[in-house]
């Protein structure tokens, strides 16, 4: 086959007339603005969290319990829920006791997925 026809071929499996640069098909609405940043308010937003530091033992990791309150769907009283993280902590900078913001983040290891944001206030 010689190369003319290879990309006609290509173009009808496709769904284009031809293969050039405006011939490809148009895709959603998002894809049409070719030199502007896509922004997409449900990508991008980190989830963060307070919490207070229970342990700094590992090597720049630190265990945080968040706690949350919550109404309890048959009796309604608020019920205080707690749930652990392991934290990357970079620079080894939390202690036992701090008050910390911590930030969604990629898997940095196996039960690591959030970073240290920033230390709200220290133990006394």
């Amino acid at each position: 086959m010689t190369e003319e026809k290879e990309k006609q071929e290509l173009a009808e499996a496709l769904g284009t007339e031809e293969l050039g640069t405006g011939a490809a098909k148009p895709g959603p609405a998002l894809d049409q603005d070719e030199g502007s940043i896509q922004s997409d308010p449900t990508r991008g937003s980190r989830k963060e969290r307070v919490g207070m530091v229970v342990s700094d033992k590992p090597e720049k990791t630190v265990v945080v319990s968040v706690e949350t309150l919550v109404r309890h769907p048959l009796y309604k009283k608020r019920v205080r829920r707690s749930k652990r993280f392991m934290v990357h902590d970079e620079q080894n900078a939390a202690r036992t006791g701090d008050t910390v913001r911590i930030v969604e983040t990629r898997p940095i290891s196996a039960r690591k997925r959030w970073r240290l944001g920033n230390i709200v206030s220290r133990a006394e």
